[in-house]
């Protein structure tokens, strides 16, 4: 049987089937039309972002940081170029094990040391996965060979080359530099508060000052952070440059401090504890700022070891204290100068007014006594001063009362900050019954005591004051009340331009001090070089000078108790206290000096005060001799044949060449070797800064060149 089709049937299926065919194929152009438009119309710029991204990386240039150079133009702080070798943990499959597996091989090729391996674990504890962190630093030419011959074998391990900061004197003048170290979370989490512009100065940057003037001056000797853009293939190899703009160094510092002054009262410390202050009153520029114990701050640059730390942190003496900045102590002596003052600007003493000192001042059932018990007899401000009466001052601080005391010495900045351009400066402790109402929180610790006035008045009881704050009322007393910021840095120089700017600080306001009561106070305080506890310290001096001793308890004695060193162990001992001025008829630096346990002023403190006096207005230094004597605390006048300043090499330095700027008018004297430096660095120190910004700058290329193959790798 033959099967009849029906044509117009199967023509009418044929034609719907081609209608729905086209309408697909019409769709489906719509959609890729839509699409086509939604990504080059609409999402244009973000795609063409994206693609240059993926054709393009962007290597940040991290800037050298700027010099540190002392008044005499002496580096202080400076950087060199070195490879380390570097883990990214993010590209390392299989967790800690890998890792260490991975190191274990590495130290196969390249030493890798315990240390290395602790100080990787705590970068790795810091910090991010995906960050790149050193195992090892300042890799030698051969152990970069070594390592690249085989770098096929290490995913996600690379050798860098990277600026390090360098400390060439080592532990002189350590307290006042600080450090650079490692950026930790703490910091970067306090960087995401910072202005955007600031948190991309930072990018690439694994360091930051951590105290001292590297952590105060951060800003200015940072830099700015360069970058260079770079083409790279689909397999991510750098193919050339597109574009770079250069990173602009740190500036410089030129700080007031002389370094042969620091390095030589670091030396007369020797193993003991203590600081010193030393700062011209005319404008607040600080000559020394010793803290002792030192440490040495390249410890810190590439991360300290975990023993080095240990030693440090558990050092009975305290290395790490900046004791001129954050150390405290009770003055002793040396707050009677200071005393006289406030008993002449209240009106409580006359110049001419005499008291009985017996050896003892009976308050109430409490008997406080002098040194020794020996009495003075009638004693006036002058003579209280020269001969250190205890007793005029125990009277005098009963009469005046603690309110009347503090308003009179607060002026003065005891018991405040100074405003020097560090960070953490302590006040210390100028007590008033309002300071105590603040301090303490039972009702009974919070009344004050009319016993506690007493011992006041020789700088002791609740009195607590830094070396710093000491040296600046010091600098106010015999500037007449003219009254300055003291400071550390003189100069901030930009290395491009090599342009100068000194820093603005207005004098502040002076103090109303009376000139006659000044030049009494003053006169007493050269007699103490005369006739009073500092006569054989200052025997033969070719100059005049004025200073005060001063003896601190470290712990209280019963009433009835004597004083007896060979007794007390040795932290338990009394602290040496020197403060002290020169020359008399136009002072140009004020000191204050603490020894710690070391006894009475005139034994260890005083000493030391007059060796700075002759560096700085003679241009001497000790004789070997001598300053062994000093270093033990036996000294009192120089002995043996001293040195002159410009022939005596910093520790561990050869002898430098003489400066051929000329010392301006603002010396000290002009034989001291510290007086200023000329408006322009001497050829010794250009050719110097300008080897050293060489330096830099190639390293800084290698290190930009190496960290955009890494990136583009």
């Amino acid at each position: 049987m033959t099967e009849l089709r029906d044509l117009e049937r199967e023509l009418s299926r044929l034609h719907g089937r081609l209608l729905a065919a086209a309408a697909f194929v019409l769709l489906a152009f719509a959609l890729l039309a839509a699409r086509l438009v939604y990504l080059q119309v609409v999402r244009h710029d973000e795609l063409a972002e994206q693609a240059e991204s993926n054709r393009t990386a962007v290597v940040p240039i991290v800037p050298n940081r700027g010099l540190i150079l002392d008044r005499n133009g002496v580096v202080l702080a400076t950087n060199y170029s070195a490879y380390t070798l570097e883990i990214t943990p993010s590209r390392i499959a299989g967790g800690t094990a890998a890792l260490d597996a991975l190191i274990d091989e590495l130290s196969q090729v390249v030493e890798i040391q315990p240390r290395d391996r602790k100080r990787f674990r705590r970068l790795l504890d810091e910090s991010r996965s995906f960050e790149s962190l050193p195992i090892r630093t300042k890799l030698g030419d051969d152990e970069v060979a070594r390592f690249m011959a085989q770098r096929f074998r290490f995913a996600g391990v690379d050798v860098r080359a990277r600026l390090f900061r360098s400390y060439p004197l080592g532990e002189t003048g350590s307290h006042l530099l600080g450090y650079i170290g490692r950026i930790n979370q703490a910091e970067k989490r306090a960087m995401d508060d910072w202005p955007d512009e600031d948190q991309a100065n930072y990018k690439g940057t694994d360091y930051i000052g951590k105290l001292g003037l590297e952590q105060s001056y951060e800003r200015e000797l940072h830099g700015t952070t360069g970058f260079e853009e770079v083409e790279t293939s689909a397999g991510g190899r750098a193919v050339r440059r597109l574009a770079s703009q250069p990173p602009t160094p740190g500036n410089q510092l030129w700080l007031s401090i002389d370094v042969k002054l620091q390095a030589l009262v670091e030396q007369m410390f020797g193993g003991r504890r203590g600081a010193l202050v030393a700062i011209d009153p005319r404008s607040g520029e600080v000559l020394a700022f010793v803290s002792k114990p030192t440490f040495d701050p390249n410890l810190f640059v590439d991360g300290i070891d975990f023993d080095s730390w240990k030693e440090l942190n558990e050092d009975i003496d305290k290395p790490l204290l900046n004791r001129a900045l954050r150390g405290t102590y009770p003055p002793g002596s040396t707050f009677k100068p200071f005393m006289a003052m406030a008993a002449l600007g209240s009106g409580k003493r006359g110049p001419n007014t005499v008291i009985y000192d017996g050896g003892t001042f009976q308050f109430g059932n409490h008997t406080f006594r002098s040194h020794g018990d020996r009495g003075l007899g009638p004693v006036d401000m002058t003579r209280s001063i020269v001969k250190s009466s205890n007793v005029y001052y125990y009277s005098l601080a009963n009469e005046m009362g603690v309110d009347l005391m503090h308003e009179q010495l607060s002026p003065f900045g005891l018991g405040r900050r100074t405003g020097i351009d560090l960070l953490g400066e302590v006040t210390g402790v100028l007590p008033s019954t309002e300071w105590k109402r603040r301090t303490y929180k039972r009702p009974e610790q919070q009344r004050w005591y009319a016993g506690e006035t007493i011992s006041l008045g020789i700088g002791q009881g609740y009195n607590n004051f830094t070396m710093l704050q000491m040296a600046n009322a010091l600098a106010t007393l015999v500037a007449g009340g003219a009254r300055h910021e003291p400071h550390l840095v003189r100069e901030v120089e930009d290395v491009i331009t090599r342009e100068r700017r000194t820093l603005a600080r207005e004098p502040l306001a002076p103090l109303p001090l009376k000139p006659e009561h000044v030049a009494l106070v003053m006169r007493a305080m050269y007699g103490v070089t005369q006739e009073g506890t500092s006569t054989r310290v200052f025997a033969g001096a070719p100059y005049r000078s004025m200073g005060k001793t001063g003896t601190a308890q470290a712990v209280g004695i019963r009433q009835n108790e004597k004083y007896n060193a060979a007794r007390l162990e040795e932290h338990k001992r009394d602290h040496s206290l020197y403060i002290a001025a020169a020359p008399l008829e136009a002072p140009t630096v004020a000191l204050a000096v603490v020894v710690e346990n070391a006894g009475f002023g005139a034994e260890a403190a005083a000493p030391i005060a007059r060796r700075v006096f002759d560096y700085l207005l003679l241009g001497l230094v000790p004789s070997e001799e001598d300053m062994a004597l000093t270093q033990q605390g036996r000294s009192s006048a120089p002995v043996g044949t001293p040195r002159r300043a410009a022939d005596w090499p910093l520790p561990g330095q050869p002898l430098p060449a003489p400066l051929d700027a000329a010392v301006g008018d603002g010396a000290v004297a002009s034989a001291a070797p510290s007086a200023t430096v000329a408006a322009a660095p001497s050829a010794t120190v250009a050719a110097a800064t300008a080897a050293a910004a060489a330096t830099a700058k190639a390293a800084t290329a290698t290190a930009a060149k190496a960290a955009s193959l890494a990136r583009a790798r």
